[in-house]
């Protein structure tokens, strides 16, 4: 995998310089597939990049926390919600 080379750009619009990463091709295709999804999703996937790039200050989840968010966002697609009795025993058991 070829690392990111770093150029200067002259003449950017609204900007006298701009820097431009060149990325492998596999992350060139991830980013396009990303664009057409959701803003909510596009989002998630970009603090995933700014977490693997270490730009991220974020709170770290946990590799079981990963996996019941990964469960979560199937259960989602597939339209799996929880119902309105099941949701207001949840606020009870919070106390809300």
């Amino acid at each position: 995998m070829k690392s990111f080379i770093l150029e200067a750009v002259r003449d950017w619009p609204k900007s006298e310089y701009a820097i431009i990463a060149r990325m492998t091709k596999l992350l060139e295709e991830g980013i396009k597939a990303v664009q057409g999804l959701p803003e909510d999703r596009q989002n998630d996937a970009g603090e995933m990049l700014l977490a693997i790039a270490g730009n991220s200050d974020r709170y770290q989840l946990t590799p079981e926390q990963i996996e019941d968010v990964k469960l979560a966002i199937a259960e989602t697609d597939r339209g799996e919600f929880a119902s309105d009795e099941e949701m207001a025993a949840l606020w009870k058991k919070c106390g809300l």
